[in-house]
């Protein structure tokens, strides 16, 4: 469940007419705050952005999934499950018993999931490819 904090900050987002990628940066930025406190264990900097993603989806903003060929087909099918559901109003509180379970699962993991610096190398990555590639000189010439 999303802070009440990351909910108000995408609200204003989508008031100023942000893009749905901006407004759910603010999930992934709580994501990343959650893995620095502690609170759950992502494996990678990748995870905590698609825990984030989903998070996003699901509080409804209206993130498309991804397009065909950027992720498996299993990641699209779940990324417009989870859109669907954002789009309902009902909301079922979580489990107890599931909360407790995942508790339990993060103290067993290690602490070593994303570092400070790691949340930057796949945004870096991303930028990369937004990026025109300079033309090469060929060697003839």
């Amino acid at each position: 469940m999303p802070e009440k904090k990351t909910l108000e900050r995408a609200r204003r987002d989508r008031r100023e007419g942000q893009s749905p990628s901006t407004q759910a940066g603010e999930f992934v930025r709580e994501e990343f705050e959650h893995v620095r406190r502690g609170k759950h264990d992502a494996r990678s900097p990748q995870q905590a952005i698609a825990i984030g993603l989903a998070k996003a989806r699901r509080a409804g903003v209206k993130l498309k999934p991804p397009r065909p060929g950027r992720a498996k087909p299993r990641t699209r099918r779940q990324a417009q499950r989870d859109r669907a559901r954002g789009a309902q109003s009902h909301k079922r509180a979580p489990s107890g018993r599931r909360s407790r379970a995942a508790s339990r699962a993060v103290k067993r993991e290690g602490s070593r999931g994303v570092q400070p610096a790691a949340g930057r190398r796949p945004a870096r990555g991303t930028a990369a490819r937004r990026r025109p590639r300079p033309a090469r000189k060929s060697r003839a010439a």
